[in-house]
């Protein structure tokens, strides 16, 4: 077995390709409902809802960051309990804190940069596939999390201080998504740096189409139950997992 063989079977993430994205972006739809369904319509508040969901997300990256090569099922859990522990520490930090979205968003920023500063200085690299050391993938999920909390907060603050609806809200964000591909094919940017502009802003992306299937008609939604819409984007992700993870050959 060659070098690049080895560490495919060694590697501890998905591949960057267009079902990733899609994934994503079901997964982060998934994580806004998801939620919000724990601290609003269970009424269990932030607080709680960030406890639950931070307490989750460590059991599961615990797995995760254990386990001896990438798991399709595994990874996507630990990307849907990032997004959703990303949901609830964007809230907390603007209506339980008090510090409003754009405080919040500058505080992620600042986190964000620092985990890839160490990451980089340690490894010299911040490439995001494939993934083998555990002190590397220990970062990357790092990352993961603040990345999808600041996308959170973007998106909360399009909607909530700059009264976008949440269809232009989605539009705004689609359309910075659009400008880091073009930027992808027609410069010579680092991959890694656009791949978490991407990361960042698929999540107010897939957030703000959570607000629209479950915000009241009145504000520009659907109105449909958070649990409702939750199954529905669950079931999305699974489909397109199963569809997308390359089947092993019999015989």
């Amino acid at each position: 077995m060659n070098k690049v063989e080895t560490n495919r079977v060694a590697n501890k993430v998905a591949q960057v390709t267009i079902f990733f994205w899609i994934m994503k972006i079901i997964a982060t739809t998934l994580g806004e409902t998801a939620g919000d369904f724990i601290s609003m319509s269970l009424g269990l508040g932030y607080y709680v809802g960030f406890a639950i969901t931070v307490a989750i997300l460590a059991i599961i990256l615990f797995f995760q960051i254990q386990a001896d090569r990438y798991r399709p099922v595994l990874f996507w859990a630990a990307i849907i309990a990032t997004t959703t522990a990303g949901t609830e520490v964007s809230d907390l930090m603007d209506r339980s804190l008090g510090l409003g979205y754009a405080v919040g968003s500058l505080i992620l920023v600042a986190c964000l940069l620092t985990t890839l500063a160490v990451w980089y200085y340690r490894d010299r690299d911040l490439s995001v596939y494939p993934i083998i050391k555990k002190d590397a993938e220990t970062t990357y999920w790092l990352a993961v999390v603040f990345s999808n909390s600041l996308g959170t907060a973007f998106g909360d603050f399009l909607t909530d201080n700059m009264g976008l609806s949440y269809i232009q809200g989605a539009l705004v964000t689609a359309t910075v998504i659009g400008i880091v591909i073009a930027l992808h094919y027609v410069t010579k940017l680092n991959d890694a740096l656009l791949f978490w502009f991407a990361f960042i802003f698929t999540r107010p992306f897939g957030a703000t189409f959570g607000d629209f299937l479950t915000k009241p008609v009145a504000k520009g939604g659907l109105s449909l139950p958070r649990g409702y819409a939750s199954i529905i984007a669950l079931i999305l992700l699974a489909v397109v997992l199963y569809f997308s993870t390359p089947k092993k050959k019999q015989g």
